[in-house]
């Protein structure tokens, strides 16, 4: 390949191929693709802007069927360490959220047969009528398909009740790869293949919600199904427009099933200005310091990000494979800001919304991520008794209630 010509490509506006795009991704120096990816940012985003969200990601659930050997998180039906929060306790968690400038759940969780359609539906509906002006970024694919599976509707009629009662736009989680060789090694296939999540997400454009994308990479995939995946994304792209931005991280093996070993950072640095060249019709990256710790998010600025996605307050399902970063809005902005770039609050739709909010008021710093749940707290929320249960074991502890 000829670098000269592809970096006079890319710089014109000109699209890479499928192989020129894999080729990049596995030769080219790693100087070059954080230049190339820099260029294709700032022409992006002239601006000198990186924009950030405060919202809190919260898993209301560990219960999954699932059973995907990369997840630290899960556990099976009837687990002594399986828990559904509350209506009261994701309230509080919503309060919480808005007390440090957020307006917005993450909201997703394991694929729990004993938690029905009608339990999602009063969830966003009480969520709604409290605060109305909150948004429920919530429920990724593999879990709308889950619901379609459970209450034997269309993934197209699931989406349309679940907008009824206050969804405002869905995560990209459970993508993994979208390879289907790769995703029946990792035993994800059954929970959604890579057709259903993308026809998911299809689906969602189309009803006029927006999404994310992601990738997970470091399992069992070879370089070249990580660029089918990018490749697969910028189709429906094309066709839609209706992601909002793309997010990779790397596999965290810790605690798992399937173990191994974690990509390096470096790794994560070419796989990100790979995905900024390649998806050339996303306009936003973020960095993913959830995964990789502060400075390598803010290195990330200078290969491709724009974006140093969520302040988070909680996370649980990467902390379980042994990642515990934190960074709260005040180390978010340093970062930024020490990187020469401007820090800028927006939402989900990447609409602006000011200026850090702990420059316009006092609000407590954030110095560990929260977790679901106190440890040893195995409470059951009172109100799951006004919902039928599937499994045996869910059926006598509701019986208890």
């Amino acid at each position: 390949m000829d670098l000269t010509a592809l970096q006079a490509r890319i710089e014109s506006g000109g699209r890479l191929d499928a192989e020129e795009s894999r080729w990049i991704y596995r030769e080219a120096p790693t100087p070059w693709l954080a230049r190339l990816a820099d260029f294709v940012r700032r022409r992006k985003h002239p601006e000198g802007v990186v924009t950030y969200i405060i919202d809190r990601n919260v898993n209301y659930t560990n219960v999954c069927v699932a059973r995907c050997n990369f997840c630290a998180f899960y556990r099976p039906v009837g687990h002594g360490e399986g828990y559904v929060l509350g209506f009261d306790e994701i309230h509080r968690k919503i309060e919480e959220t808005i007390e440090l400038g957020g307006d917005q759940l993450l909201l997703q969780g394991g694929h729990n047969p004993d938690l029905p359609l009608t339990w999602y539906e009063d969830l966003f509906r009480g969520v709604k009528a409290a605060y109305p002006e909150f948004r429920l970024h919530a429920l990724s694919p593999p879990e709308v398909l889950h619901l379609s599976r459970m209450s034997r509707l269309s993934t197209g009629e699931v989406l349309a009740r679940l907008m009824a009662v206050g969804l405002d736009s869905i995560p990209g989680g459970g993508a993994e790869i979208l390879v289907d060789r790769v995703r029946k090694l990792l035993n994800c296939y059954n929970k959604a293949t890579a057709d259903e999540w993308l026809d998911v997400m299809r689906q969602a454009h189309h009803a006029g919600l927006r999404t994310t994308a992601t990738m997970m990479y470091g399992t069992v995939e070879t370089p070249d199904e990580r660029i089918e995946h990018m490749l697969r994304l910028r189709e429906v792209q094309d066709e839609t427009g209706g992601f909002t931005a793309f997010i990779t991280w790397s596999y965290q093996p810790e605690h798992t099933e399937r173990g191994g070993i974690e990509a390096t950072g470096l790794e994560y640095l070419r796989t990100l200005a790979t995905a900024r060249i390649v998806l050339d019709n996303f306009d936003n990256l973020q960095a993913s310091w959830v995964t990789q710790g502060g400075k390598v998010g803010q290195l990330s600025l200078a290969f491709g990000a724009n974006d140093m996605g969520s302040v988070m307050i909680e996370e649980n399902v990467v902390r379980a494979a042994g990642a515990a970063y934190c960074m709260d809005e005040v180390e978010i902005v340093r970062n930024i800001e020490d990187a020469g770039f401007v820090a800028v609050r927006r939402n989900m739709h990447y609409e602006v919304l000011g200026e850090p909010v702990f420059r316009q008021r006092d609000i407590p710093r954030v110095l560990a991520l929260a977790t679901a749940r106190a440890e040893g707290d195995t409470s059951v929320p009172a109100e799951l008794a006004n919902y039928e249960a599937r499994s045996a074991a869910a059926k006598k502890q509701r019986a208890r209630i």
